[in-house]
């Protein structure tokens, strides 16, 4: 018997299930693109009140931020970067690797060490993509930290 897989970001038949979707994430991550004016762009894989979930690209280090409105969890898809997450010292992550942090926790991606550095985010409850507060504001808006890819 053949294996089927679906295409990218598409759903199962209801026939074969009914309850949800199957996303193939490295390929997801491989169409978002190598350059853009923002620091990061996504794709929003699920948008629902519970959580959503996406995965993203950073193109270029991400300054101090939090987030009000969930707990985040980041999933190391591709490449390498610093991440500095509360009080804590910068910590180099890598595939595989996955991060938790609360909400209102700053947190910052100091640097890229490997490219493409891609990352599925999974937000609990759901995070608005305006919910974005740089602890300087200068340094970003929402319409600077993050594009979403349809």
């Amino acid at each position: 018997m053949q294996e089927r897989k679906p295409p990218v970001n598409s759903v199962y038949t209801s026939s074969t299930m009914p309850e949800g979707q199957i996303f193939r994430t490295f390929e997801i991550a491989a169409t978002l693109p190598e350059t853009a004016a923002t620091m990061l762009t996504d794709v929003r894989l699920t948008d629902e009140e519970a959580a959503s979930c996406r995965i993203f690209r950073v193109h270029r280090s991400v300054p101090a931020h939090f987030h009000t409105s969930c707990d985040e969890y980041l999933h190391v898809l591709t490449g390498r970067a610093e991440i500095v997450v509360g009080e804590n010292p910068p910590w180099e992550v890598s595939p595989g690797e996955l991060i938790f942090f609360r909400k209102r926790t700053v947190h910052a991606l100091p640097r890229i060490l490997e490219h493409p550095f891609t990352v599925l985010a999974i937000d609990t409850p759901r995070r608005p993509p305006e919910d974005v507060h740089f602890v300087n504001p200068e340094e970003g808006t929402p319409q600077s930290f993050i594009s979403t890819q349809s």
